[in-house]
């Protein structure tokens, strides 16, 4: 505390006590903060201590300079004895350590406000001379312009002028024309152009900033920190109010500026146009990457179409090609398609087609003596090791004939699972020879192989075969060949049929003589040489070789080696083997050989095309795989019919089964068959189909579900039994597809349990109530038809609504229990279960239930 706090009121008899001169003065600051908080600190000011020499005079201090200085208060009235007299000014008190601080920093806020003043003041100043310079420029520019104008002017006005007197002077006479010497030096001057007049233009030269003022800060030299900071100085300020530019703002301007005058800045770039890549569906993201736009242009260019979506999101090839279109680049559409083999677009040139030998299917009903015919027509005796003496595979093989001529034929079988097999044969031929029995006529399968020929659009030839058979009719079999439209030569129509038997090799060369006859008018060509193509006739899965396939070459000559695609495999030639087991180097048209090298067993029905190298083909087979795929996925479009049969497919039974066989043709004939016995109670579900021996993991599959596993001409191999005897699985084994398909027909209706079927044995209507017991309840009832028997089920019936379900309890008639009452009687009955709810018009009806085995 200072001097003044401590004085206290004198007492008598005492002294003031001896001490030193405090040099600290205490006062306090109170500090505020946001939100309404404050603080109260204490400020000490320690003053400088001088002691001098004894005897001296202390000497007086000098005050500090103050920047504003307040008029001294007038002195209160109570304490003037004198108004008129001014009070005497109150002594200058010292700057304490803050106050100088406020002071320099206020010092230091104005200088600063006005150095980026002056600043401001001289880019304005420098932008309105450069904007003046520029105009003036404009203007001088202007002027030249005109100068040059009005010349260009003046001088074609003085060469008219001439011309017109070189004119004039011409139609003159010779004398009166004056010499060209004798022209006077205005006219020559008058008709050569005046000279260009150009007006020097000085280069703008931008005005120095004016120096910058240096004031010292509070550690001396420049104070740069606190330039364009807003302080209440400046924001109660009325004419520098606003926040000053920064210098790093004033240099990134200079710096604008100057690329804006450097030349060539500023114009817009042309655009550069590219061909964009469109698919047939791209994402949004990937194609404002192809197109080199921002990916948020395109959203917004589809948010203004109607279309909602986002960079991840797929758009189709027309929508694609309008953004493409929109933002002016050009489009080049492809397709996935594009990556597969077109085959119809290569078309042989005329000169290139030599002759091929012909393809001949042989089409008819089971047993009607397709392939006997055949071994006729080549020798052998291929029925002989046929498993039920009938054909389950397509065979093809070729035959030279007696005049040397080769002709190639496919064998189909005759079942009727085996459809798929008959059109295949009838797509890749180019003569039908229906064979048809003449003992037994025409048959359902002899009928499909008609419709078959007339859709593939290749010309028949009648087989009637049997001929030797006592019972033999072939008239009758040429008129019902009329119901189908097929009308015979002996019957004035263009179908050659001729009578022959296989068995007693009757007429054979006749039928021979027809064949060669119908190639001839087909002119059968094809181009040797270059890459071949061929279609799959069987396909299959040799333990010893790996996939096999039978090959027809269409055109061209494939060749041990050549790289092919066929369906969604590929491979390598690695040997070709033709009908009679022996290894060849080539196969030209209409050839049929076994292909070595496949990577998998192909479809039948599959087109084999050759191409360059490898890489195609891989590329070729894995997009094929991938439509096969999409279209296994694939759900179909949700209808009330579609929805309703899947609810019906779930209710019923499934027979889950395994199929394996020997052939692709023979797998698709079983699946096919399989798939026609199942019913609204029962299907049947095939778990997996291949084509090979039964392996391990068809075993663990079929364990899996509890399925059999079907093996038609195939058996499993030693580790693939062990798992089967471990897991309990069946195993059912068939080489004909007839006994195939009664075996899995009577095992589903097996699965479904015996049928219940009511006999309803008697009715009776109930004509009055009647107490029994304390709590019971007896019927009277009137026998309408049938017999009530006692040990018979009986139902309730109100309103042909059924109230009780059970049996009779008692059968009486006049007291007596009876066992039985018949139609037109009257009898009274109790019923089980203590029931009661009986009311007079109520229908009683017996029946009895019969347990019948299913038959699908």
């Amino acid at each position: 505390m200072s001097d003044i706090d401590n004085k206290e009121k004198p007492k008598l008899g005492a002294r003031a006590p001896l001490g030193l001169k405090r040099t600290v003065e205490t006062g306090k600051v109170k500090q505020s903060f946001s939100h309404g908080r404050s603080n109260t600190v204490v400020v000490e000011v320690k003053r400088r201590r001088v002691l001098g020499r004894p005897g001296e005079a202390e000497p007086t201090p000098t005050p500090e300079p103050e920047v504003a200085k307040a008029p001294a208060a007038p002195a209160p009235a109570a304490a003037a004895p004198k108004p008129a007299a001014p009070a005497p000014a109150a002594p200058a008190r010292p700057m304490t350590a803050l106050e100088r601080r406020e002071q320099q920093e206020r010092l230091l806020r104005e200088a600063e406000e006005a150095r980026q003043h002056a600043l401001e003041e001289a880019r304005r100043r420098d932008e309105q001379q450069r904007q003046q310079q520029t105009e003036e420029e404009r203007k001088r520019a202007e002027d030249n312009r005109r100068a040059e104008e009005e010349a260009r002017r003046q001088a074609e006005e003085d060469q008219r002028r001439a011309a017109a007197e070189a004119s004039t002077a011409a139609e003159a006479p010779a004398a009166a024309e004056p010499a060209p010497a004798e022209q006077k030096p205005e006219e020559r001057a008058s008709t050569t152009p005046a000279p260009r007049r150009f007006t020097p233009v000085v280069a703008p030269r931008r005005p120095e900033p004016p120096a910058r003022p240096a004031r010292p800060g509070p550690r001396g030299g420049d104070d740069r920190r606190q330039s364009g900071k807003l302080t209440v100085t400046r924001a109660l300020s009325d004419d520098e109010g606003a926040r000053a530019r920064s210098l790093a703002a004033l240099k990134r301007a200079r710096e604008k500026e100057k690329r804006a005058h450097m030349s060539g800045y500023g114009q817009p770039q042309a655009k550069q146009v590219r061909d964009v890549v469109v698919p047939d569906a791209i994402t949004v993201g990937e194609l404002a990457n192809r197109m080199a736009e921002r990916g948020a242009d395109l959203v917004k260019a589809l948010f203004k179409m109607g279309m909602p979506v986002t960079l991840t999101q797929t758009i189709d090839q027309d929508t694609a090609e309008l953004l493409v279109t929109e933002f002016g680049h050009r489009i080049k559409r492809v397709s996935e398609s594009d990556i597969d083999i077109q085959s119809t677009d290569d078309v042989d040139a005329p000169e290139t087609l030599q002759p091929r030998p012909p393809v001949v299917t042989i089409m008819g009903h089971v047993d009607h003596g397709k392939t006997s015919l055949l071994d006729a027509l080549r020798g052998t005796d291929v029925v002989a090791g046929e498993a039920g003496g009938i054909t389950q595979h397509i065979g093809a093989y070729q035959v030279t004939v007696p005049s040397g001529d080769r002709v190639t034929f496919l064998d189909t079988p005759g079942h009727e699972a085996f459809s798929e097999m008959r059109a295949r044969g009838a797509n890749i031929t180019d003569i039908v020879i229906l064979v048809v029995a003449a003992d037994d006529g025409l048959k359902p399968q002899t009928i499909e192989a008609i419709n078959h020929t007339k859709a593939a659009g290749v010309p028949m030839i009648v087989a009637i075969n049997k001929i030797d058979k006592p019972e033999a009719k072939p008239q009758r079999v040429r008129e019902e060949l009329l119901q189908h439209e097929v009308i015979v030569e002996q019957l004035g129509g263009d179908v050659q049929d001729v009578e022959v038997s296989a068995l007693k090799r009757e007429n054979l060369d006749e039928l021979i003589e027809k064949i060669q006859l119908q190639a001839e008018l087909l002119e059968l060509r094809a181009n040797p040489d270059r890459e071949a193509e061929g279609t799959v006739v069987e396909a299959k899965l040799d333990k010893g070789r790996g996939p096999v396939a039978t090959i027809l070459v269409n055109r061209g000559t494939l060749k041990v080696g050549d790289i092919f695609v066929v369906g969604a495999e590929s491979g390598k030639v690695r040997a070709l083997i033709d009908d009679k087991g022996r290894n060849v180097k080539e196969a030209g048209p209409s050839v049929p050989v076994e292909v070595l090298g496949i990577s998998g067993v192909p479809g039948a029905g599959d087109k084999l095309t050759v191409v360059e190298n490898e890489a195609r083909a891989r590329e070729v087979a894995a997009y094929r795989a991938g439509v096969i795929q999409q279209k296994r996925t694939t759900s179909a479009p949700a209808s009330l019919e579609s929805m309703f049969s899947a609810l019906r497919e779930k209710q019923a039974i499934e027979y889950p089964v395994v199929v394996k066989a020997d052939t692709q043709g023979s797998v698709e004939a079983i699946i096919g068959a399989l798939g026609k016995l199942g019913t609204d109670d029962i299907r049947v579900r095939v778990l997996s189909s291949g084509v090979g021996g039964i392996t391990e993991s068809d075993v663990i599959l079929a364990s899996a579900s509890r399925a059999p596993i079907i093996g038609f001409n195939v058996r499993p191999n030693a580790k693939a039994r062990e798992i089967a005897n471990r897991d309990g699985v069946a195993f059912k084994y068939y080489d004909v597809i007839y006994n195939l398909t009664d075996e899995i027909r009577a095992g589903m209706a097996g699965q479904l349990g015996p049928e219940a079927i009511e006999h309803v044995v008697g009715r009776a209507e109930i004509r009055e109530v009647f107490s029994a017991g304390k709590h019971g309840k007896a019927a009277g009832l009137l026998v309408t038809e049938g017999v009530i028997r006692k040990a018979l089920k009986a139902r309730i019936t109100r309103a042909d609504v059924i109230i009780y379900n059970g049996e009779i309890a008692s059968l009486r008639r006049f007291k007596d229990d009876v066992a039985e009452v018949r139609a037109g009687l009257e009898c009274g009955v109790t019923f089980s279960q203590n029931f009661t709810d009986i009311k007079a018009g109520d229908y009683l009806e017996t029946f009895e239930v019969e347990m019948r085995e299913r038959t699908l």
